[in-house]
C-alpha cells in the first residue's frame, strides 16, 4: 500500500472487522436462542437486549486490538498460523476488557455459551475476511491493466536502490512503465513517457545535488496534472499543494494539483456508481424507446462506441446513443473549416451529420445516457470534466491543458451549466475545468448536478 491510500484502506478494514464481530456477536446469540431445549442448553437465555452492552466493547476494542497485535500487517505475507495467534491474542485482550467491565460496572452477561459462540464465529470470519481481501488483491495485481503505472526517476543508482526498498505489497501495486535518469535524460523523456503510460504519478529519486533538474522536472508534472513524489524536503511549487506522506518508510513530499485521496472522494465514487445505478433502472424503459427510434430511423447500430482520454489520458471505451450517420467521422475532416470553437476540440451547431432524430437526442442530452455505464464501470463520474476524443488530446496546443485530465471524467461539470454554446474557445473550457479540479467538494458535486437537471429539461446549451 502507499502512504494515505493505505491509511484510508486501514481505516475501512477495521470499520469492516468492527462491524463483522457485531454481526458474529448478534449470529452467536441468535444461535444459542435457537439451540435452547438442546442438550447442555437447556436453560433460557435472556433477549438481545440484556448483551447490547457488549457491543460497545466489542466495536471499538475489536479493531484496535487486532491492529496492535499486527493483524493488519502485511497481510500477502502472512500464513494461516500467523494470522490465528494474532486472532487469539487480540481475543484475549478483548476478554480482559469485556471481563474488567463486567466486575467493576457491575454488567452481567446472562448466557457464558454466547462468548465462546462468538468468538468462534468471529475468528472464522475475520480469517475467511482476510483470506478473501488477499485473494483478490493478488487477483487485481497480476492483471497488468489494475496495476498503478508510475515512472521511476532521479539519478541511475537512487532509483535502484528505491527500486530495492519496494514492499511485496508495492511490488504487487505498482508497475513501473518507466525509469528515466535526470542526469542523462532531458525532461521531454520524461513528459514524453507521461502521455505514453497515462502515469498516475512519478517518484523521484534524486538527491540535493540535482535541485535544478528536479525542480524543473516537478515543474513538468505539476503542468501535466500529475502527482510528484519526491524524497525531499526542498522544493516550492505555484499551483500545486505540498503534502507529506510515506512511500514504504522514505518520508517524501507530494505536489498535488487535484483533490487528494480522501474519505470524500470514496464518496463520491460510492455516490457516482449508486446514482449510475439507480438512473439506469429508472431510465431504462425509456432507453428502450430511444433505441427502437434510432433502429428505425436510420441504417447502423444503435450505440455509437469512441476511445476517449480517461483519468490522466487512460484510454477508455465511451457509450452514447447514436446521433450521426455511420460514416460521420470520417466527414469530419470535410468539416474542419466550419469548426465554431478554437482549439483542437470540434463543434458544429447545424452539423449536417446529425441525423433527424439524432438531433432530438441531442436538445434533450438522451444520447448521453448510456454513459451511465460507464460510471458504472468506473470510467467515468456523475461530475468531472467532459472526456475527450484521443484524437483531440494529442492536438492539445498547452502541456498545462492536460492538467484536465487528472480528475476522472463525468457526464457534466461547470461547462455544461455555464451554457456551452457561448463557449467557443478551449481554453475557457479548460479554465472552468481548472476551477472545478482546484474547487473540488462533495457540495460543488451536489450544486452542479442539481443546476445540470433545468439545463438538460430546457435544452440549453445542447449542440
Amino acid at each position: 500500500m502507499l502512504g494515505r491510500k493505505q491509511e484510508l484502506n486501514l481505516q475501512f478494514l477495521q470499520i469492516a472487522d468492527g462491524l463483522l464481530m457485531v454481526f458474529s456477536f448478534w449470529l452467536a446469540h441468535s444461535l444459542r436462542s435457537f439451540a435452547w431445549g438442546f442438550p447442555g442448553f437447556q436453560d433460557p437465555i435472556g433477549p438481545f437486549s440484556e448483551f447490547q452492552w457488549l457491543l460497545f466493547v466489542i466495536l471499538p476494542f475489536g479493531p484496535i486490538f487486532l491492529e496492535l497485535q499486527g493483524f493488519y500487517s502485511h497481510p500477502v505475507q502472512k500464513s494461516l498460523p500467523k494470522s490465528f495467534e494474532q486472532l487469539a491474542r487480540a481475543f484475549f485482550w478483548l476478554g480482559l476488557i469485556i471481563a474488567a467491565c463486567g466486575y467493576f460496572l457491575k454488567l452481567s452477561i446472562p448466557s457464558r455459551a454466547v462468548m465462546p459462540l462468538f468468538v468462534v464465529i468471529s475468528v472464522g470470519a475475520l480469517m475467511a475476511r482476510e483470506r478473501m481481501t488477499i485473494v483478490r488483491f493478488r487477483k487485481r495485481a497480476m492483471r497488468e491493466a489494475l496495476r498503478e503505472q508510475v515512472v521511476l526517476a532521479g539519478t541511475a543508482r537512487d532509483m535502484q536502490l528505491l527500486r530495492e526498498s519496494f514492499s511485496p505489497a508495492q511490488k504487487f501495486e505498482l508497475a513501473v512503465v518507466a525509469e528515466i535518469d535526470i542526469e542523462t535524460q532531458p525532461i521531454s523523456v520524461l513528459v514524453a513517457a507521461l502521455h505514453e503510460h497515462a502515469v498516475s504519478r512519478v517518484i523521484f529519486a534524486g538527491g540535493q545535488s540535482h535541485l535544478n533538474r528536479l525542480q524543473e522536472a516537478i515543474s513538468a508534472c505539476e503542468i501535466e496534472g500529475v502527482e510528484a513524489w519526491l524524497v525531499a524536503d526542498f522544493i516550492r511549487t505555484s499551483i500545486a499543494r505540498p503534502d507529506f506522506d510515506f512511500f514504504g518508510t522514505q518520508p517524501v513530499l507530494v505536489f498535488r494539483t487535484t483533490p487528494d485521496l480522501s474519505w470524500a472522494l470514496m464518496v463520491k465514487d460510492v455516490i457516482d456508481r449508486a446514482g449510475a445505478l439507480i438512473l439506469l433502472a429508472l431510465t431504462s424503459w425509456l432507453m428502450l424507446l430511444v433505441a427502437v427510434a434510432i433502429k428505425f430511423a436510420s441504417p447502423g447500430p444503435v450505440i455509437f462506441k469512441q476511445r476517449r482520454a480517461g483519468r490522466n489520458g487512460r484510454p477508455f471505451t465511451m457509450y452514447k446513443f447514436r446521433s450521426m450517420h455511420t460514416n460521420a467521422e470520417m466527414q469530419q475532416s470535410e468539416l474542419a473549416a466550419f469548426n465554431q470553437m478554437r482549439g483542437p476540440v470540434f463543434k458544429l451547431e447545424k452539423d449536417p451529420r446529425v441525423t433527424r432524430i439524432g438531433r432530438i437526442l441531442r436538445r434533450t442530452s438522451l444520447d448521453e445516457l448510456p454513459q451511465l455505464l460507464n460510471v458504472l464501470r468506473g470510467d467515468m463520474s456523475l461530475v468531472g470534466p467532459r472526456p475527450l476524443p484521443l484524437y483531440e488530446v494529442q492536438k492539445f496546443e498547452s502541456p498545462a491543458q492536460r492538467r484536465r485530465l487528472s480528475m476522472k471524467p463525468g457526464l457534466t461539470c461547470l461547462w455544461q451549466i455555464s451554457g456551452r454554446n457561448e463557449v467557443t474557445s478551449f481554453e475557457e473550457w479548460v479554465r472552468l475545468d481548472l476551477e472545478y479540479i482546484d474547487k473540488w467538494s462533495l457540495w460543488l458535486d451536489l450544486k452542479i448536478l442539481v443546476k445540470t437537471v433545468p439545463v438538460v429539461l430546457r435544452g440549453s446549451g445542447a449542440r
